[in-house]
């Protein structure tokens, strides 16, 4: 088992900056990569950015150059640095733990809200 605690969430002006932080606990040695996820009202989740264990990263491509997921190892802890945002990137954020390349383990998700 593992298990995902999102924090960092909260309500920002557009053009501003947030920072998302998920700490992971328990079967760590199983997962193969990280990812956050994003579902804003009556739209479907979204994959918005991925790292794998051996560093690889991926954006989706409207936060590409604004968005930038990290992993402190030490910490077991995955970020994911957000700026430029906005009220397009409003939404609730989880993170997520993937095994064999499926992601298995969800965190209780952080609302974002980036106001006008």
């Amino acid at each position: 088992q593992v298990q995902l605690v999102e924090s960092g969430g909260g309500l920002v002006q557009a053009g501003g900056s947030l920072r998302l932080s998920c700490v992971v606990s328990g079967n760590i040695f199983s997962i193969n990569a990280m990812g956050w996820f994003r579902q804003a009202p009556g739209k479907q989740r979204e994959l918005v950015a991925a790292i794998t264990t051996g560093g690889a990263t991926k954006y989706t491509d409207s936060v590409k150059g604004r968005f930038t997921i990290s992993r402190a190892n030490a910490k077991n802890t995955v970020a994911l640095q957000m700026n430029s945002l906005n009220p397009e990137d409003t939404a609730v954020y989880y993170c997520a733990a993937a095994v064999l390349n499926e992601y298995a383990y969800w965190g209780q998700g952080t609302q974002v809200t980036v106001s006008s």
